[in-house]
């Protein structure tokens, strides 16, 4: 694999069409920074993480300022040793909410780099265990919405092929 020459960090704020609410906050933003890690080969890996309307400009600048930085001329392949190295990096700030963000936004983009560069789809480069995994959304389920709504976003998720939906918190659902 070859070197890490640029990083490149955005953020994008998708706001959802109404306030979402769960069982502990409510939000109408979600902040979602974007990277895309390339190497000396031309090869590129995107990964992204998002926030729910706090701390993503926090986020692109842990990433812009000491993260990003850190990465260039990194061996790519090495995700678990870069993981490691940042970790390491943000020491001194521990790892909350902020870093925690940061990090996998970038593991992810290091992860896609590695996964086309092989031409192997992530499930083979992470050992092959499973040929498929059950798959939910979390997409729906607001506390905000009626029950006659949730069971029609239920029935919507299933035929797109999704096995289950997450509930935030109702308290009981027969």
């Amino acid at each position: 694999m070859s070197k890490i020459t640029r990083v490149e960090a955005m953020m994008v704020d998708l706001a959802p069409p109404v306030r979402r609410v769960d069982a502990i906050q409510s939000f109408v933003s979600q902040e979602t920074p974007i990277i895309r890690i390339y190497d000396a080969d031309g090869a590129v890996g995107t990964g992204y993480s998002y926030t729910i309307g706090t701390g993503g400009p926090s986020v692109m600048k842990l990433i812009e300022r000491t993260l990003g930085p850190a990465l260039i001329g990194k061996d790519a392949a090495m995700v678990e040793q870069i993981w490691h190295d940042l970790l390491f990096v943000t020491h001194a700030t521990t790892v909350g909410a902020i870093t925690a963000i940061a990090l996998a936004a970038i593991d992810t983009a290091l992860w896609d780099l590695r996964c086309r560069k092989a031409g192997l789809p992530l499930h083979v480069m992470a050992g092959g265990a499973q040929e498929r995994v059950r798959l939910y959304t979390t997409e729906g389920g607001w506390l905000h919405l009626e029950t006659e709504e949730l069971v029609e976003d239920a029935l919507r998720q299933k035929a797109a092929g999704f096995g289950g939906a997450k509930l935030k918190g109702r308290p009981h659902f027969a």
